[in-house]
């Protein structure tokens, strides 16, 4: 199913001038063109490949024809990582076609995302998060604040294939429940939706494994920031950004002094 032969949905009015709407509708259609792919027969690499590559060609093509004059960072363009040029732009989309590539070659698996996100003068300013197996879009145009559940001990999103030792540490000094699942969106959006208490990762991340999930974080009240609490920053020269720490905000303090109390070793 290339991008080219995918019959688009029609891009409501608000698009043209509204961003958090191109957001979300641009997230929604390149998840709605990967469930295609993923119903094409191929398997493994190829669906991996293929998956990465038709989305990426797809959102691009909808930022060139909506966002004709603004900078794109997107994990499968290479040639956007060093760009000199974005670092001087007044906005920037920051875009993961396809976060959780081995989750989406593993159907039925549902954790996998799309992610875009729009950066300008030093924030992030609208973003949205699909999960188009669940069907449901995640946007700072209508994302509501996630709403506390009494659970008997918190619940912190981690890798089902890497969860970093920080993680247990954490999860140990709290007392919390480790909930295994796939992509970084995925594990911010369970925050969002009450399923989670919290994420937290360190030991590697780029900005577009997290620029979107971020911005609906945000826009949803949620705490997010570095694990030493530093602000996260976008649109660096340096694209790698490999921690973070996103939860609700009646727990951030906690959170925080639990990742600050654990072994340097653990932090990476």
């Amino acid at each position: 199913m290339p991008a080219s032969s995918f019959t688009r949905g029609l891009a409501p009015d608000a698009v043209a001038t509204d961003d958090h709407a191109f957001a979300e509708w641009a997230a929604t259609e390149a998840g709605r063109l990967l469930l295609q792919v993923r119903e094409s027969g191929l398997e493994g690499k190829e669906l991996k490949n293929a998956g990465d590559r038709e989305s990426n060609e797809l959102l691009l093509s909808l930022l060139a024809e909506h966002r004709p004059e603004d900078a794109v960072l997107s994990e499968e363009s290479l040639a956007s990582h060093g760009d000199a040029t974005r670092r001087d732009a007044e906005r920037v989309w920051i875009i993961d076609p396809l976060d959780g590539t081995r989750e989406f070659s593993e159907p039925p698996r549902d954790d996998w995302a799309v992610h875009v996100a729009l950066w300008s003068k030093g924030e992030l300013i609208a973003g949205a998060v699909a999960l188009p197996a669940r069907d449901v879009t995640f946007s700072t145009a209508s994302v509501k604040a996630p709403e506390p559940t009494p659970t008997p001990a918190l619940r912190i999103a981690v890798s089902r294939t890497r969860a970093p030792a920080l993680v247990h540490d954490v999860a140990k000094t709290l007392g919390a429940e480790l909930v295994p699942m796939g992509s970084a969106g995925v594990k911010v959006m369970a925050v969002i939706d009450g399923s989670a208490d919290a994420y937290i990762h360190a030991g590697g991340q780029y900005e577009w494994d997290s620029a979107a999930p971020v911005a609906v974080a945000r826009a949803a009240g949620a705490h997010t920031s570095r694990i030493d609490g530093s602000p996260l920053k976008y649109n660096q020269q340096e694209v790698l950004l490999p921690d973070l720490v996103v939860c609700r905000s009646e727990v951030a303090e906690q959170v925080l002094n639990a990742i600050a109390d654990a072994p340097a070793e653990a932090a990476g």
